[in-house]
């Protein structure tokens, strides 16, 4: 597992069936800043999205970056994307879009 500021990735075995491949290099926004969590050869890496889940394919080695932290390399294979939430009682919400 690998954790990039308020992004969290992991390796998985596949890409879910329902997957839907995106045209986007970015894995996460930040709300507050406008600096994003990208990769940084978009063209060694291909962003997927189920309803609720993002997913990324790494077909060359890649980079993943942000302005505010290090860089962390991600080897082929296939991950899994997760974006820090905020827990409330009454909701969940999303502290980077």
């Amino acid at each position: 597992m690998w954790r990039h500021g308020d992004v969290l990735i992991e390796q998985v075995a596949e890409l879910p069936v329902a997957a839907t491949r995106t045209q986007s290099s970015i894995l996460a926004h930040g709300e507050i800043t406008g600096h994003s969590h990208r990769l940084e050869t978009p063209e060694n890496a291909v962003l997927w999205t189920t309803r609720e889940m993002l997913f990324l394919q790494v077909i060359h080695t890649v980079r993943i970056i942000h302005e505010e932290h290090k860089p962390i390399t991600l080897e082929p294979g296939t991950y899994r994307v997760w974006k820090q939430r905020e827990y409330t009682p009454q909701a969940i919400k999303y502290v980077r879009d």
